[in-house]
């Protein structure tokens, strides 16, 4: 009959395989001197490091209302006295690395990373509800938590739904200098036959008729089955977003993505849901589930998209999903950003189901998935994110199931 271990002696087992586990990449005189102390059961933050980075475009792409020559992200890394790090990534808008460095290390230092419900409310205190600064810290924690726990961070909330995702390609943006009618329908096409079966269109710029006959022809070059989502970015007002929204029904649009203004508070999108029958998608840049539940409550989106590097990390908008699945609202979390916010939300999904009661038949989770030129997707990590028959397979080592080369870190660094 086998022994059962008491719970507080399960946990130290635990966490001894997951520190073993990290100390497998060390030399063998860093593995022999932390194997003689781990101190599995008290792990320590001795380091909170930002590092923003940037890229220059060889071109300048953006949505609808704007548009931009470089890409822009912010890492953080937390490290611990067993030498087992865990790497996080939000976007560094109002004063995010500030925050961070100025007060949300100070709550982390000597803290046990394993604690991380408690250090999760701490972090929210002195920030004044900045959800991007919580987000960076919380996926770096739940990387680290996993990588001492010897668990994907899929595994630490009871395992996936499936070790796959379906993928849809975030694509077609609009690229100065080049025509839409040009440039969307050969790349749409282009996309399908790298084997996706969904994909996002940028709209919204050049007025109803234009950008409508730019959706015809993207509609035409891939054929019915393929799943077309768009994204208006705020250019619409409520007329015109309902106006272009029929539109969309008519050519069987899966959704249409944030058409009005996302400020102040995603105004009017209560009105849209229900002028329309295509799902109407928002809330990439919600920063808590205080106000998503204040929009699933009220329907103001069919679809939503709350982002794990904006909205408070993955314990929070895995809540946020579970929540709208209450109310019969589909999520689909927002992903524009590099390989860890990649892998974190892969490992989100997977944890996602198609219906809220289990077997019954539903809407299958999808990640966006960035097409454009991004090395901090490409280049600081040897994982590839590969799409097979329009999956992206979610990985299964330890935490975020990546690992962060620090040498193309330090090559994109912005020099402060």
């Amino acid at each position: 009959m086998p022994t059962k271990l008491p719970r507080r002696d399960f946990f130290a087992s635990a966490v001894t395989a997951g520190v073993g586990a990290g100390l497998a990449s060390l030399s063998f005189d860093e593995r022999a001197t932390q194997a003689a102390d781990p101190k599995p059961s008290s792990l320590t933050i001795t380091k909170v490091e930002t590092f923003a980075l940037q890229h220059k475009l060889a071109k300048g792409i953006g949505p609808s209302v704007a548009s931009g020559a470089t890409r822009d992200t912010l890492l953080v890394k937390i490290s611990t006295d067993s030498g087992i790090v865990g790497w996080g990534e939000t976007a560094d808008v109002g004063g995010t690395r500030g925050i961070i460095e100025g007060h949300l290390k100070k709550v982390l230092l000597g803290k046990n990373p394993l604690e991380h419900r408690k250090l999760w409310r701490e972090l929210w205190a002195p920030n004044f509800g900045d959800g991007r600064a919580v987000a960076g810290c919380d996926i770096a924690l739940h990387d680290l938590r996993g990588k001492a726990l010897g668990l994907s961070i899929a595994d630490m909330y009871g395992g996936r739904q499936g070790d796959k995702v379906l993928g849809y390609a975030a694509a077609m943006n609009y690229v100065d200098g080049v025509r839409p009618e040009d440039q969307h329908p050969p790349e749409a096409a282009a996309l399908a036959k790298q084997g996706f079966r969904a994909m996002k269109i940028r709209t919204g710029r050049y007025g109803h008729k234009r950008d409508l006959a730019v959706m015809e022809k993207i509609r035409d070059a891939v054929g019915p089955d393929v799943k077309l989502l768009t994204d208006g970015n705020g250019a619409f007002t409520l007329p015109q977003a309902v106006k272009f929204g029929k539109e969309l029904e008519r050519l069987d649009f899966y959704c249409f993505e944030e058409p009005l203004p996302q400020s102040p508070n995603y105004a009017g999108y209560d009105e849209l849901t229900k002028s329309l029958d295509i799902a109407v998608a928002g809330g990439e840049v919600l920063d808590s589930r205080a106000t998503a539940r204040e929009h699933i409550v009220k329907r103001s989106f069919d679809i939503i998209q709350a982002d794990i590097s904006l909205c408070g990390g993955i314990a929070e908008v895995l809540f946020i999903s579970e929540m709208a699945r209450l109310f019969g609202m589909q999520a689909l979390p927002h992903c524009w950003a590099g390989a860890i916010v990649i892998a974190a939300s892969l490992q989100l999904n997977s944890l996602l189901a198609p219906h809220f009661q289990g077997f019954a038949n539903g809407d299958e989770p999808m990640m966006e998935f960035d097409t454009y030129e991004n090395p901090f997707r490409t280049e600081i990590t040897p994982w590839k994110f590969d799409l097979k028959n329009g999956y992206f397979d979610v990985p299964t080592s330890p935490g975020l199931g990546i690992e962060i080369n620090e040498e193309v870190i330090k090559k994109y660094a912005v020099k402060s």
